[in-house]
């Protein structure tokens, strides 16, 4: 793109945004969300767009209909501001379990937040850790899928002992993503056999795959909402004889009682990513977040410049 590189912040995590310019060396183009009496939003970009490539970071945290009524109309503002190219970067991206008809009359939301990103004028797409890589597949325009697993394994390495470590995955879907850091790291992996025995939604693990007795296990996750999981997985690992049960995870939903479901667990520390901004009643001494401002940076950088984003995940 030969048009001046700008980044718009959405209101849902403007503390990312500031360290994304940071690493580009830019500031973050003024903007402003007005509500009006009867509810309705107006974005206006306070800054001159015209045949710029602009970025629009907006993450998908409550209130979650607001944020991407939000960004829709930032990039609709961009685009009738003549804008050359609009990407939205969406780092948790909305509705990304609802990949998938499981259920009769329902909606595959996913599929429906890429077409309405399309119609409101996104050129372009950045995303991280989409919970089913398949997500992807539905944007007909260009979609960047960033993973956070050199990150977030490169701070396991800095600030653990991993000489006596197990990489665990939660269930049988997660195996793939837990294979990607133990290629990384040089560890064995073991995944935990969750299976639903009755007629609610809980399940129950009811083996472990892999060796953990003795080892300290690391459970790897690619969100952690209720945390239900997790705990369930911490349990198997102690009942098989893991040492000790630490967790990592990029997106920290944590809804509803999670933090404090996950503080009384004998889960001893929490890996994330601000991926979701983490509010002052959910931080902890135990929960350590990892940035992922330089890689947001990194591939806006290679988009903008259009070399290869790919090599970032070398």
């Amino acid at each position: 793109m030969q048009g001046e590189i700008k980044v718009v912040a959405g209101s849902s995590h403007p503390a990312l945004a500031r360290e994304i310019c940071k690493h580009l060396g830019i500031e973050v183009a003024p903007s402003r969300v007005v509500r009006f009496a009867n509810d309705n939003l107006m974005v206006q970009i306070d800054d001159n767009v015209r045949e710029a490539d602009v970025f629009v970071l907006q993450t998908s945290c409550p209130p979650v209909s607001d944020a991407i009524l939000e960004l829709l109309l930032t990039i609709d503002a961009l685009r009738h501001a003549s804008a050359a190219r609009v990407t939205a970067v969406v780092p948790y991206f909305p509705y990304v379990r609802s990949d998938k008809k499981d259920r009769p009359r329902i909606s595959i939301a996913a599929r429906l937040m890429a077409d309405l990103l399309e119609a409101a004028g996104a050129g372009r797409v950045l995303t991280l850790d989409l919970h089913a890589p398949q997500v992807q597949g539905f944007f007909h325009v260009p979609t960047d899928h960033l993973l956070a697993t050199a990150l977030l394994s490169d701070h396991l390495a800095r600030t653990r002992d991993l000489s006596n470590t197990v990489l665990v995955a939660g269930d049988v879907g997660e195996s793939k993503d837990v294979g990607r850091y133990a290629r990384r790291l040089r560890l064995p992996i073991a995944i935990v056999d969750k299976r639903r025995l009755g007629d609610d939604d809980r399940a129950i693990a009811v083996n472990l795959i892999g060796d953990v007795a003795g080892k300290d296990a690391v459970l790897v996750d690619d969100e952690i909402a209720t945390g239900g999981t997790l705990l369930e997985a911490a349990r198997a690992c102690l009942d098989h004889g893991a040492r000790r049960v630490d967790a990592v995870a990029v997106h920290a939903v944590l809804s509803g009682h999670a933090v404090d479901r996950l503080e009384g667990s004998p889960i001893k520390s929490l890996v994330v990513t601000d991926s979701i901004p983490l509010p002052p009643e959910k931080r902890r001494d135990w929960i350590q977040v990892v940035s992922v401002a330089p890689l947001l940076a990194d591939a806006i950088r290679a988009i903008h410049e259009g070399t290869s984003v790919s090599e970032l995940f070398r």
